[in-house]
């Protein structure tokens, strides 16, 4: 295998990476796939060992050969290497990338210069598109200086004019492959379009946000990030691509108005972090979504013919000349064009490390089988990402991959009865907490035993009860807010995780004890419930700090006291409940990891031990800081005693009626579709 290999080192659009021709990589995709991992650095995930930069929008590739096609000059194949794993996708396209090939591809004599501009028919391999690309070549020869300016890149080079002529359908075979314009997800609207790259298209203020905000804000917003790669992941299947959990397509993009009529503004995600600026493909996409109707991102009507939108991103804007054919519902995009430019940084020899490369005389050390944990709740939530942040650091200390598991529904029993019945050999794990080993276990009679069925492995963590408001709540205390719920007892609503659920059992206490009443909209789980009173269609909820946090700080939503004994160190003016007049609302909600019971004593004995290394890590205490919760390393005990504890102080309260569950009783969240 060579080890040594010519490479050229490419800013391209607002992306960088290396280009290389076909034959300069090893024979087969595998071969090709291993250099590609070394080239960019793919297994550490600061990808200091190769070219790669940390971000998916630095580990691209370009591979370029004369085209095969008849019509076509260049054949580029693009590839998304992955971050910290080795991984190589080329089912997407890259259209920042793709403003690189042209110049490439002359300069390496595959294609001849003429004097002045050089119009390049490129054939994409992985969507199997044309895009003709015009790049000046004053003389014969490329050049990079020029006054072009795009948002995103500092200075200016040579425009580079990319004119697409068939991208529509190109990977799925349906501008719209769901056949239809908006489809509903969990209650979410969504348009899922394939134009230019497949792309899931959400509303921003549908997940509660206004579309506008930094990267850097959507990025910390852990609770959004979940709700959408929840929407992501059935969006992909409803496209027909199957399981694109380790994919990047479908790209999830959140939209709002413009400031014009001929312009959108985009959040596009790459797919699990916001772009600083934006994707030429997603440009392409978005666009068509908002020059066509009957889409989440349609703009207003318009006839046919060429018509030049902007689409709004965080570094600035991308303008598109759209081409429309058709009317009304028969409209259709027949081509579009834009301009980016690219500069060579470098060229020379690309060095590859051994250790990317298999060596067939070796067998392969045989595979661990998967650990899952079992999270009782949708996606989004405080569980969910507690769970996802444990999963993640507990894999590398365990060898083994580590996944997590949503399974959503009556209130946690669905997961808990699925683990309950599970094989006990330890790969089959569930983030239990006090909802499923406590309140609804008290609450109901369930089709499994909170402490018959499970093996305790060790308690994760525990966050605080918040009481929380929509910001257009007039009432700037608790007490004002009681005395708005007597004097107007159907005018506000709170949003729960569902029956036996902490934020259920939280709001019929403060119902309990302020001797008022409301209405309760119930959810699968706190992420579409916190969805629902972002946007204000629900205004109260008693959700943890670990899930209210992001939204608190954002400005989102208002705390307005704690449900528990002392007020918290980050929230320092936010009085208990008990402060505020409200007495007996004191919901702890505690997490911890369970197994199935009878799983053998030496595998929760290594399991524990896991958890509890994740849990020291600085960096896991962090990010549990960061959203309010704190972390409790402990013993499978200890977790033991938690459970009795919390099981025998809510049973005793549903048994003497001082909860009436009853008069808390939730009507179905028909508003979001997701009760």
């Amino acid at each position: 295998m060579n080890k040594v290999i010519p490479c050229v080192l490419m800013r391209a659009g607002t992306s960088r990476g290396p280009f290389f021709l076909r034959h300069w990589l090893p024979d087969g995709d595998e071969a090709r796939d291993q250099a590609l991992i070394g080239a960019i650095g793919a297994s550490d995930p600061l990808q200091l060992d190769g070219v790669g930069g940390g971000s998916t929008l630095n580990s691209k590739v370009a591979i370029v050969s004369r085209s095969t096609q008849p019509d076509c000059d260049l054949d580029y194949l693009f590839a998304q290497v992955g971050v910290g794993h080795r991984s190589v996708d080329t089912r997407p396209n890259c259209g920042n990338m793709l403003s690189g090939v042209a110049p490439f591809g002359i300069e390496q004599g595959l294609v001849k210069a003429q004097d002045g501009v050089t119009k390049v028919r490129v054939f994409n391999v992985n969507t199997r598109s044309r895009i003709d690309v015009t790049v000046r070549t004053p003389h014969g020869r490329v050049t990079y200086e020029g006054d072009a300016r795009i948002d995103g890149v500092a200075g200016t080079a040579a425009p580079i004019l990319l004119d697409f002529l068939d991208a529509w359908g190109a990977v799925t075979g349906q501008v719209f492959p769901t056949g239809n314009r908006i489809d509903h997800i969990d209650g979410t609207a969504v348009t899922c379009i394939d134009a230019a790259m497949p792309l899931m298209i959400v509303r921003a203020t549908d997940l509660g946000v206004t579309g506008r905000e930094k990267p850097v804000a959507l990025d910390a917003n852990n609770a959004l990030l979940a709700r959408i790669e929840s929407l992501r992941l059935q969006a992909g299947r409803r496209m027909g691509l199957g399981d694109v959990s380790q994919s990047v397509i479908p790209k999830p993009v959140l939209v709002s108005e413009g400031d014009s009529p001929h312009s959108v503004t985009s959040r596009y995600f790459t797919p699990h972090r916001c772009h600083a600026s934006h994707a030429v493909t997603g440009a392409i996409g978005v666009a068509s979504a908002f020059a066509l109707p009957g889409t989440v991102a349609s703009g207003i009507a318009r006839e046919a013919g060429r018509h030049k939108l902007v689409v709004l991103h965080p570094a600035g804007q991308i303008d598109v000349e759209v081409d429309l054919a058709g009317q009304g519902d028969g409209a259709e995009v027949r081509g579009a064009a834009l301009v980016r430019t690219a500069r060579k940084i470098m060229q020379g020899e690309m060095h590859l490390p051994d250790y990317v490369f298999s060596r067939p005389e070796e067998a392969p050390a045989p595979t661990p089988k998967p650990i899952t944990i079992m999270v009782p709740t949708a996606a989004g939530g405080g569980n969910d990402t507690m769970a996802r942040i444990i999963a993640s650091k507990m894999g590398r200390l365990l060898g083994q991959e580590v996944l997590v598991d949503n399974r959503a529904g009556a209130n946690g029993a669905i997961a808990s009865e699925f683990v309950a019945r599970a094989q006990p050999d330890g790969h089959t794990l569930m983030l239990g907490y006090v909802g499923t080993h406590a309140m609804n276990p008290a609450l109901q009679k369930l089709g499994y035993d909170p402490v018959k069925d499970f093996e305790p492995i060790g308690l994760v963590g525990s966050s605080p009860t918040l009481m929380v408001v929509h910001p257009s709540v007039c009432a700037p205390s608790v007490q004002a807010l009681v005395d708005r719920l007597r004097e107007a007892p159907g005018d506000l609503m709170y949003a729960s995780a569902g029956d036996g659920t902490p934020p259920h059992f939280a709001a019929a206490l403060f119902l309990l004890g302020s001797g008022t009443h409301m209405a309760g909209v119930k959810f699968d789980g706190a992420a579409p419930a916190m969805a629902d009173l972002v946007s204000g269609r629900t205004q109260v909820m008693f959700p943890s700090l670990f899930t209210a946090h992001p939204f608190v700080r954002s400005g989102q939503l208002r705390a307005m006291g704690v449900a528990g004994a002392s007020r918290l160190p980050s929230l320092p003016g936010v009085p208990t409940l008990a402060e505020a007049g409200i007495e007996g609302v004191d919901v702890t909600q505690w997490y911890g990891l369970f197994a199935p019971a009878h799983t053998p004593a030496a595998t929760l004995a290594r399991l524990n031990q896991a958890l509890n290394a994740a849990l020291t890590d600085a960096a896991v205490v962090a990010q549990f800081e960061n959203h309010g919760a704190r972390v409790e390393p402990g013993t499978p005990q200890a977790l033991r005693a938690r459970v009795d504890s919390d099981l025998g102080r809510w049973q005793r309260l549903v048994a003497q009626g001082a909860l009436d569950v009853a008069d808390a009783r939730l009507v179905d969240g028909g508003l979001t579709d997701a009760g």
